[in-house]
């Protein structure tokens, strides 16, 4: 989620839709997001919406009487699926859908423990219900998991785990400032399919200062070696306000190049493929297509979603929104009665255009060109020409990136929807 909300419109306290909003749902893919703010330490490369016990003014994030606090946070979550499901239980829909997916990202979401996670995926289940087969993930990072953590949440209906690993080499983890140690993410992989999690993924972070192409090499063997069968990989960026970007700046430490990054992306794509995974978005690898995220590509792919937690953000038929984003603002709107949206807005006919191309490009699936106006397929003709699209798929009627595309994924995206 973006380290700084746009404007947009004031949200109504009730957290009532417009009109339409509700037409369809459940006609498409559902999704319930659950942002969990807290961590025990600030990465520093992170401008996501993540606190620290100091940063709260927290003796430790165990307190329980603090309206910050994990405690507090749950008890806020709680009410705000009950307002969830009332919402979307409103004029146009048969009742709130059941969740084809849950996501908990953070945040570091295992800081709450077993006891937190199943408590969340109970006030999930008690506000919409799962649909059969419900993907049910959650991130982690390794050092705030153990195996008894993993087999509680495998039995209590959760599916998939996602570990912050990053790196698997201890230089590129200290620049990071990452508190686990090489093997780490390994082993509870490992561990988390022992446990009976059915899809386990792992986070990579390429380009970071003072790594190099062997550095990653090692890291992505230590993928491999894990059992894992899905990668997300993301070059480093370094965002304002951070504490990499103040070392930039001082000159401690370099920017990334956009030719290295490059050459790492092609690394990754080269060894991910080699060892029998397939990209199917971007920055995305699976070794099958039932290991592929369903909650991502809800996303990709034009789904709703309800986004809970402080700063979570929500798309329901067009209309976007997000919620207040310190844990304390959060819970006390909730516990007086009202909605803790910050801001909403309606996506209008030219963004809605924009987004779904930006987003289904990125997909191995690509994006229908009878979508696109005549400029746009212009564009697409040209960007054929030039390798940037898949000519077989282009001639058949899809915009499909080659690989070379997809390092240049918006660029091509933006010609394609004349933005």
């Amino acid at each position: 989620m973006p380290s700084v909300p746009p404007g947009g419109e004031p949200a109504p306290a009730d957290g009532a839709l417009p009109a339409g909003a509700l037409d369809g749902l459940g006609t498409r893919p559902f999704g319930v997001y659950v942002h969990v703010p807290f961590c025990a330490t600030r990465c520093g490369y992170c401008d996501f919406n993540t606190y620290t016990a100091s940063d709260l003014g927290l003796g430790s994030l165990g307190a329980t009487d603090d309206p910050a606090s994990p405690a507090s946070w749950l008890e806020g979550l709680r009410r705000e699926l009950d307002l969830a499901a009332r919402v979307l239980h409103g004029a146009g829909s048969s009742g709130p859908p059941p969740a084809d997916t849950v996501f908990l990202g953070g945040g570091t979401p295992s800081l709450l423990g077993a006891h937190g996670l199943v408590a969340v995926l109970d006030a999930v289940r008690a506000a919409f219900g799962l649909r059969p087969g419900a993907e049910v993930t959650t991130e982690a990072n390794p050092e705030s998991t153990t195996p008894q953590l993993l087999a509680a949440i495998a039995d209590a209906g959760y599916t998939r785990l996602s570990l912050g690993m990053q790196s698997d080499v201890d230089h590129v983890l200290a620049v990071l400032d990452r508190r686990h140690t090489p093997g780490a993410a390994v082993r509870v992989a490992r561990e988390a399919l022992d446990a009976g999690l059915a899809h386990v993924n792992l986070d990579l972070i390429y380009g970071t200062p003072t790594e190099t192409h062997d550095d990653l090499r090692r890291s992505l063997d230590a993928v491999l070696s894990s059992g894992a069968d899905h990668v997300s990989a993301y070059s480093l960026i370094v965002e304002e306000g951070t504490a990499l970007a103040r070392r930039v700046a001082r000159g401690e430490l370099p920017m990334p190049d956009d030719d290295v990054l490059a050459d790492r992306y092609e690394i990754v794509d080269d060894v991910l493929t080699g060892a029998g995974f397939g990209w199917y978005e971007v920055s995305n690898w699976a070794r099958t297509v039932g290991a592929r995220c369903r909650h991502n590509l809800g996303y990709w792919g034009g789904g709703d979603w309800w986004g809970a937690g402080p700063g979570a953000h929500s798309h329901v038929g067009g209309t976007r929104w997000w919620n207040l984003r310190h844990p304390a603002r959060y819970s006390a709107a909730l516990a007086a009665g009202r909605s803790p949206a910050q801001a909403r807005e309606r996506v209008t006919p030219d963004e809605a255009h924009l987004e779904q191309v930006l987003l289904e490009l990125r997909t191995v699936d690509g994006l229908a060109a009878d979508v696109l106006d005549a400029p746009g397929r212009a564009a697409g003709e040209e960007a054929a020409r030039e390798g940037l699209l898949a000519p077989e798929a282009w001639a058949s009627g899809r915009a499909v990136l080659t690989r070379r595309g997809r390092l240049l994924a918006d660029g091509v995206a933006i010609a394609l929807a004349g933005a």
